[in-house]
């Protein structure tokens, strides 16, 4: 960005000065996302106005994100007592029953007896020291003299621990252990894993690398300095080994990878993740991933030609133009059985149009997140392109572009017309994930799919309804809802079913188009989710996630990478 600056600064001529720019941007080299300028013939006004804007955004913040490698932990999966294992912390995965002692104030599991024997009686003595009782969220390091392991920690469970969502916690306190003592190598174990069936041991090694991994991970790409990771491996004992597990692990980490990818798409300002840039790592995904991932991305006059009014209108006022993006996922080695298409809102910033966000509450500053939808999609697609499933076709869609304000923004009262031919009378410009969403469904449906999850941050009326945790399920079809919570099951994502009341549908009638977009304060996440429903094919099955509370995590400010997770299992769900 600096050589740009330099050269730009060198330069007296306009159209000199553009060539400089595009020269120099051409050149620049960005870490994790590059700025990229499709060229068109452009009249001399028009070329005129797009050159001051293109130098103003080459300016922005002068801010790019710095080159940090994503830490890469190497996980094994070894049947030996951890008693023996060697490292620099050996953690315990302990419930409330475990830390049960006898009379004497001894350990009566066995794990915990063998390790306390080992040290002496000091670890059941350190640990009523420290008053550790195996609660949640409880964990302790301890640092004893008598067994391989420099440091043992005791991590809590709770009474009982059976869930992916449990085991998932158990990897993120290890990682934060092992960023407090920067260790280099770590021991888990559960201290009781007898009751687990194999597919669970399989299940519970998987969620515990991953917790591990999304842990030890810290967005710092753009921070001026970071602190260096300084885990290496990972060793999961007492739960099998062999081909299972270690293709289980590999698993753990292809989805982390996608959730890791999707979060920096979220954290990154929308001055930097322009429509443009979302849609060049987009097309990054399909090139790394040749084989089975091939990237189309439609600019504004393709849209245009396909009629899509709805998504247009909303990309009117911003001087970044809109990109649409679709990924095509096709598996190797023949035709695939069933076609299913992710759509992901994408709106890398919504500062609500001319009904401009104002007051307390509005979270303007935080709108950014508004293309989490198109991050769960695209991370879904990194992570899919990893693990490659079989008999399955893919459709990621995303409508990216932003809703600004200008001379050339939509207005409340235009009508828009999507490109199923409805006609939209805009009431609120700030309701305008939906008319993009719009034009997605329309082309999502016409690839020919079965079925179809959209995803989008799409009302404060399902985050006051459902809390930052859970997001909103929004289907007609059963089956559909079966597959997605069965899915959800297994990611440990929260959500939960809410109504279709066709009655409401009425609120979204307009005296002069085909309705409205908005449908006033009540229902108005079930409103939303109602208009969708005028854009996807009766044939096709369809659900819409409503993803506004858990896509961004207030306490540490930053993304979740929700959505991803549960979309990948609901994928290989559907593979053969």
């Amino acid at each position: 960005m600096a050589a740009i600056v330099a050269s730009l600064a060198s330069s007296s001529s306009p159209s000199l000065l553009f060539s400089r720019f595009r020269a120099a941007a051409a050149a620049a080299s960005t870490s994790s996302f590059r700025l990229s300028f499709a060229v068109s013939p452009l009249s001399s006004s028009r070329r005129g106005r797009l050159m001051a804007h293109t130098l103003a955004q080459a300016t922005l913040g002068l801010t790019q994100p710095a080159n940090v490698d994503v830490p890469k932990i190497a996980f094994a999966a070894k049947d030996i007592d951890a008693v023996e294992w060697s490292g620099d912390i050996l953690a315990v995965g302990v419930t409330e029953k475990d830390m049960a002692k006898d009379e004497n104030s001894k350990f009566q599991n066995s794990i915990l007896q063998r390790l306390d024997k080992q040290l002496s009686g000091l670890l059941a003595e350190a640990s009523s020291e420290e008053d550790f009782t195996g609660k949640s969220g409880q964990s302790v390091v301890l640092r004893l003299p008598g067994i391989g392991s420099k440091r043992v920690s005791l991590i809590g469970l709770g009474q009982s621990a059976s869930t992916p969502t449990a085991f998932r916690g158990l990897g993120e306190a290890v990682a934060a252990a092992a960023k407090a003592a920067q260790a280099s190598n770590i021991g888990i174990v559960l201290a009781s894993s007898e009751g687990l069936s194999a597919e669970s041991k399989l299940t519970t090694a998987s969620a515990i690398a991953s917790g591990t991994v999304l842990g030890i991970h810290d967005d710092t790409r753009y921070k001026s300095e970071s602190k260096k990771i300084a885990l290496k491996s990972v060793d999961i004992l007492g739960l099998g080994s062999g081909p299972e597990v270690d293709k289980k692990l590999k698993y753990a980490e292809d989805v982390s990878s996608g959730i890791i990818f999707g979060r920096q798409l979220v954290n990154s300002p929308a001055n930097v993740l322009t429509p443009a840039v979302l849609a060049d790592e987009a097309s990054k995904i399909a090139s790394t991933y040749s084989d089975v991932i091939s990237a189309t991305i439609l600019n504004a006059e393709q849209c245009k030609e396909l009629k899509m009014g709805s998504y247009l209108g909303v990309a009117a006022a911003s001087a970044n133009p809109p990109h649409f993006i679709h990924l095509c996922y096709k598996p190797v080695g023949g035709p695939a059985k069933v076609k299913l298409a992710l759509v992901g809102k994408g709106l890398t910033f919504d500062s609500g149009g001319y009904n401009i966000k104002t007051g307390p509450g509005c979270s303007i500053e935080l709108m950014k997140f508004d293309m989490g939808g198109s991050a769960a999609v695209l991370g879904a697609a990194k992570a899919l392109g990893q693990i490659k499933p079989p008999g399955v076709e893919v459709h990621f869609i995303v409508a990216a572009c932003e809703n600004m304000i200008s001379g050339t923004g939509m207005r409340p009262g235009d009508i828009v017309t999507a490109s199923n031919g409805k006609t939209i009378e805009v009431n609120n410009t700030d309701a305008e994930g939906r008319l993009t969403l719009a034009d997605a469904l329309v082309y999502a449906c016409n690839q020919g799919v079965e079925k179809i999850v959209d995803l989008a941050t799409l009302t404060g009326a399902c985050v006051v309804a459902l809390g930052p945790s859970i997001a909103g399920v929004f289907t007609p079809s059963d089956d559909l809802a079966k597959e997605v919570f069965a899915a959800s099951e297994l990611s440990g994502e929260k959500l939960w079913r809410m109504p279709l009341e066709e009655s409401y549908w009425e609120s979204m009638k307009s005296g002069v188009a085909d309705m409205v977009n908005t449908g006033g304060r009540q229902g108005g996440a079930i409103t939303a989710a109602l208009f969708l429903k005028q854009y996807v094919d009766e044939k096709v099955q369809w659900m819409h996630i409503d993803m506004a509370g858990p896509v961004w995590n207030e306490k540490k400010k930053a993304a979740t990478g929700f959505g991803i997770s549960t979309l990948v299992e609901w994928v290989l769900k559907n593979s053969s």
